[in-house]
């Protein structure tokens, strides 16, 4: 019943950060509101929250990682695969070691494998805090894809480079061929148990829907099942759950059967995972917050880990090992450029140069939240021997410090270097849409045709096939004579689109009302209105997106 009560608090104090979030007039970063509400509510009454790392891993990374994979955007990724490569392995091994060593030079009494399992977990980067904070100065899409393309491949690596300092610290012991062994296994055969997971799954599940129909139930919660079933098949083999995970979701977008999966299933199904995702991350940040008092008040038992008396220094230590982690991003970023450059012209093109500002975005967009979180949570409580795990209170203060602080930095720096950057222009797809939508259209136009001929042949009421099909056509010849326009006249049908669409927006809105007054009236029925009111909010979601 306690446990029950705790998760209900823990909701409760999502939905009131979001609703703070929105009603403050500065862009505050959710996570760090998040963070507040949490600590408040642990002031306001010990919840006693006992953080069982195994369970608190597999209960919510796998979703996040699962979705991550699933939604980023695959040929952004693929475009600058190289540039996400070596942001997202080349500086997490940078990052593990610069940070470690440093950590280590700072601080004596962590152990040097407990270094590096610190500098591995503080190595992913989180963009969903990041866009959270560059709401009101944009972050331009093809960096933010870069961003998340990043997070999604550099939680892995960060995560699987802390289970290889993690281990060396319960074993006292390292060999570097056989952690270059076991990351070859861990890797490849995560990956290939995420992608296998998912192909068995949803071709068993397409066959089955194909063969007896399609549930729209059970197909969500078949999707919410198979980041689990993944991670926990890879652990079975000493293969990496993460990895798994994140392969799972990344094969999502190719095996969906978009052409028999029902409409409507995938509508719910989207905002099913948006639910997860905001409730699992909110959590963690909650979680934290929760967590944070019981952190500060044994910052005396941390200080003495670290051979200092003074409190004070716990707060230079998160400094410095944030800064750190800064320069080490804008080092590898920097150079990253240069090379990707000199690439370019040895190829002949002359590419967009950017400023050491729009550098200064990338470096300082690497803020850290819900994985580092995660990560550092599972910290193993005892060695094998049965003694405490060396310094791992410091350890989470100090990760925990840097999650505060990259948040307060970012939000405070990215909207002044964004403010007025240059950018490199944004390739345009609207040649490629336009194209689409003219096949589109014609493809439709024949074959409503086609369905007149078959439905309407031979029956008496062949007039009204025939009258129903000119009226759905007309709407696709309208779409194509809009579409078949000179350039010059491009600009005002733009405007013409966007007044339409503003009109739709409000036709749509008054019919709503009045199938509302028409259910409060008795005038419909209750399934009917709640039916006609959701085809209006499918058609007010379009065109509030357009």
């Amino acid at each position: 019943m306690e446990s029950v009560v705790v998760i209900l608090i823990l909701l409760v104090a999502v939905i009131i950060s979001g609703a703070i979030s929105r009603a403050l007039p500065l862009p505050i970063p959710l996570p760090l509101i998040q963070i507040a509400v949490g600590a408040v509510v642990s002031l306001a009454g010990d919840m006693g929250v006992k953080l069982r790392p195994e369970m608190f891993f597999l209960l919510f990374l796998p979703p996040l990682l699962f979705l991550d994979g699933w939604r980023i955007p695959k040929d952004g990724l693929k475009r600058d695969r190289w540039t996400v490569l070596e942001m997202a392995l080349g500086l997490v091994v940078f990052t593990v070691l610069g940070v470690g060593f440093f950590t280590y030079w700072i601080i004596p009494a962590m152990p040097l494998s407990v270094a590096f399992a610190l500098a591995a977990i503080v190595s992913p980067t989180d963009p969903v805090a990041v866009s959270a904070i560059a709401k009101r100065s944009p972050i331009p899409k093809r960096l933010m894809h870069i961003l998340e393309g990043e997070s999604l491949l550099n939680d892995a690596s960060g995560l699987v480079s802390m289970r290889f300092a993690v281990a060396a610290a319960m074993t006292g012991s390292f060999s570097l061929v056989a952690a270059f062994g076991t990351f070859l296994w861990t890797a490849v055969a995560g990956v290939i148990i995420g992608a296998a997971t998912t192909f068995c799954v949803t071709w068993v599940s397409n066959f089955w829907n194909h063969k007896f129909g399609e549930e729209t139930g059970s197909h969500i919660l078949i999707s919410l099942l198979i980041p689990f079933a993944a991670y926990l098949a890879a652990e079975q083999v000493d293969a990496s759950g993460i990895l798994a995970a994140v392969a799972a979701g990344i094969s999502m977008s190719f095996t969906e059967d978009s052409l028999r999966n029902l409409a409507l299933t995938r509508i719910r199904r989207l905002a099913v995972w948006d639910t997860v995702q905001f409730v699992a991350n909110g959590v963690i940040f909650v979680i934290l917050g929760e967590q944070l008092p019981h952190i500060v008040s044994g910052a005396a038992i941390v200080v003495q880990e670290t051979g200092h008396h003074e409190p004070v220094w716990l707060v230079v230590y998160v400094i410095a090992i944030n800064v750190a982690l800064a320069v080490l991003r804008f080092i590898w970023v920097w150079v990253s450029l240069r090379f990707t450059l000199a690439r370019a012209y040895r190829r002949g093109l002359k590419p967009f140069v950017p400023s050491w500002r729009l550098v200064a975005v990338t470096s300082l967009a690497g803020v850290r939240g819900t994985v580092t979180l995660a990560g550092v949570l599972t910290l193993p409580l005892f060695l094998p021997d049965g003694s405490p795990f060396p310094a791992r209170d410091l350890a989470i203060f100090l990760a925990t410090g840097v999650i505060l602080i990259s948040l307060v930095m970012a939000s405070i720096s990215l909207p002044f270097l964004l403010k007025g950057l240059e950018l490199p222009p944004e390739p345009s797809h609207q040649k490629e849409e336009e194209r689409a939508h003219i096949a589109a259209a014609e493809a439709a136009i024949k074959a409503v045709e086609q369905a007149v001929h078959n439905w309407g042949e031979g029956r008496s009421d062949a007039d009204l096939y025939t009258s129903a099909g000119a009226r759905v056509m007309a709407n696709y010849r309208e779409r194509l004579a809009d579409q078949n326009i000179s350039d010059a006249d491009a600009g005002n049908t733009q405007k013409i689109a966007e007044i339409e669409r503003r009109l739709r927006l409000e036709a749509l809105k008054a019919e709503r009302q009045t199938y509302f007054a028409f259910g409060r009236r008795h005038q419909l029925s209750e399934e009917t209105t709640a039916r006609l009111i959701r085809e209006v909010d499918l058609l007010e979601t379009r065109f509030s997106n357009g």
